[in-house]
C-alpha cells in the first residue's frame, strides 16, 4: 500500500515506511482552502492547510510512501486521525513527471473536498496569509504549516504558485519592512 502525501506529509510523515518515491498526480491542483480546526488552528479559529481540487489540466507534486504490510492498519488509523477534519480517501495514480505512464497504479490520497464543514474556499494569497498568522492549534502554528511546505518542496525542485504566493504574504506579514 501506498500514500501519497501533497502537504505536510512532504516533510513530516510521522509514521514508518519502506519506500518513498516523488511523483505527482494530475487533474488536481493543491490549494490552502481547507480550514484546520483540530491540528493548525481551533475551532474558533481555525488555520488553513492544503487540498486538492479538480482541474483538468494541472499536476500537483507530492511524495509517496510505500506502508510495510504489517504496519498497513495501524497508519492508515493514525492517518484517519490526522486528516479527520474533512478528508477522505481516494485512489489516484501516480506519475513521475513527463511520463504518461504510472509510477503507480495507485496510492491512497486525502483530499478535502468543497462540501466538507470546514472547507473555508478561495480567498486571496494576502487574506490566506493573513488567518495563517494569527492561527495556531494542537499540532503547533499554522505559520510553521505554510513555511515547511514551501520549503520541502523547493527542496525536491517542485514549483508550486499558490503555495509560494502564500508563503510570500506571510513572510512579508511576518518581517514587515
Amino acid at each position: 500500500m501506498w500514500i501519497f502525501g501533497y502537504g505536510s506529509l512532504i516533510w513530516r510523515p510521522n509514521f514508518d515506511y519502506q519506500a518513498r518515491l516523488c511523483g505527482e498526480i494530475r487533474g488536481y491542483t493543491r490549494v490552502f482552502y481547507q480550514g484546520s480546526p483540530d491540528h493548525r488552528g481551533v475551532p474558533e479559529a481555525p488555520g488553513r492547510v492544503v487540498t486538492l481540487l479538480p482541474e483538468p489540466t494541472a499536476a500537483t507534486f507530492g511524495v509517496a510512501f510505500q506502508l510495510a504490510p504489517d504496519q498497513a492498519e495501524r497508519t492508515l488509523h493514525q492517518l484517519d486521525l490526522r486528516e479527520q477534519g474533512g478528508y477522505q480517501r481516494r485512489l489516484l495514480p501516480v506519475f513521475a513527471p513527463g511520463h504518461d505512464t504510472p509510477l503507480l497504479d495507485e496510492a491512497l490520497v486525502y483530499m478535502a473536498t468543497a462540501e466538507n464543514p470546514h472547507f473555508l474556499g478561495a480567498a486571496s494569497p494576502e487574506a490566506i496569509a493573513h488567518q495563517v498568522a494569527l492561527s495556531h492549534g494542537p499540532s503547533g502554528p499554522n505559520t510553521e504549516y505554510v513555511l515547511r511546505l514551501a520549503e520541502a518542496l523547493r527542496a525536491e525542485g517542485a514549483d508550486d504558485a499558490h503555495v509560494f504566493a502564500v508563503e510570500r504574504a506571510l513572510r512579508a506579514l511576518l518581517s514587515p519592512p
